[in-house]
């Protein structure tokens, strides 16, 4: 049965902490420990250098995206920091040039993103298999997006260490109403068929699209996802890349795009995203952030557990 967030209430338990603040948020993922499992979209009006920084720095996961920055010197300036490199590559030429060259400069990224729109690709086996190869075999790897559990389970023998799940859920994603395929309106369902499809239990899963309000993230984790992308709660905060843009009511918002939108691209032939304007909110992404993580541990003292794994066997029920 295919569903989405809206269609699902979490069943309360008993409740064993004396406040929400003692609940811990914190995850591993990957060679590193993070104080929330939500990371903003690797988008380009959603993360640049500076975000990037910033949430490295009071230790949140970001992935940078791959479009239009210099990549080489992001990755110099954060090394000179000591913070994790997160980046995000394609899969054509200039990924295998990218990689070469911060190989050949001895900077090997902490976490590297393989970021296609149809993650399920011989094209991503083949570029994986070239990390495994060539860059390392170490190094953690995020593929996506897909939307399937045969497709977790190849990417899983291809060398991901996790996944993105999330084909077309997003609301400046056009991929389902331009062709038909993907995720919108089962979003969750298909995180958790992702999930339970996983032959390795040390292969994380990363939910990604169709977050639209705080509780859509606590229901992610209790499907099993073990990371939550978030793209427009990001988009439209005031410290956000996206431009700002008086509307004709007077009030202010900001742009926000799909990355395969053809104002991503600058070509008028790119079917799979498009441009909106979101009402800017009066909060920053660490406000945002502290919000988040409250509501989370909210969700966490209502599951009856102290922290996110107690998440994991919370039960739900479907709406009619």
């Amino acid at each position: 049965m295919n569903f989405d967030y809206e269609s699902m209430n979490l069943i309360p338990k008993k409740c064993i902490v004396n406040s929400r603040s003692e609940c811990d948020t914190s995850v591993k993922f990957g060679p590193h420990n993070f104080h929330l499992p939500v990371v903003p979209a690797n988008m380009e009006c959603v993360i640049n250098d500076d975000i990037a920084i910033m949430l490295a720095k009071n230790n949140y996961f970001y992935i940078h995206h791959r479009f239009d920055n210099d990549i080489i010197s992001f990755c110099k300036k954060m090394k000179e920091l000591h913070l994790p490199i997160s980046i995000s590559i394609g899969v054509n030429e200039d990924a295998y040039e990218l990689l070469k060259l911060l190989n050949k400069l001895l900077i090997i990224p902490d976490y590297i993103t393989i970021d296609i729109a149809h993650g399920h690709s011989v094209k991503v086996e083949a570029i994986i298999k070239m990390i495994r190869k060539e860059i390392s075999k170490d190094v953690f790897i995020i593929a996506g997006n897909v939307s399937t559990g045969e497709a977790v389970c190849d990417l899983e023998l291809w060398g991901a260490n996790a996944i993105k799940v999330g084909i077309g859920p997003g609301s400046a994603c056009t991929t389902y109403t331009a062709t038909g395929f993907g995720s919108r309106g089962a979003q969750a369902s298909i995180v958790e068929e992702c999930v339970k499809a996983k032959n390795n239990e040390k292969t994380l899963i990363i939910a990604d699209g169709g977050i639209k309000e705080p509780a859509d993230i606590v229901k992610s984790i209790v499907l099993g996802a073990d990371m939550v992308m978030v793209g427009g709660l990001f988009s439209a905060l005031k410290d956000s890349p996206g431009s700002i843009v008086k509307g004709t009511d007077g009030l202010l918002y900001k742009e926000f795009w799909g990355s395969a939108s053809a104002y991503q691209s600058n070509k008028k032939n790119r079917i799979e995203g498009t441009k909106k304007l979101l009402r800017m909110k009066s909060n920053t992404i660490l406000e945002e952030i502290s919000y988040l993580k409250e509501c989370i541990q909210s969700a966490i003292s209502y599951g009856g557990g102290n922290n996110l794994l107690s998440l994991k066997i919370v039960k739900y029920f479907l709406k009619s």
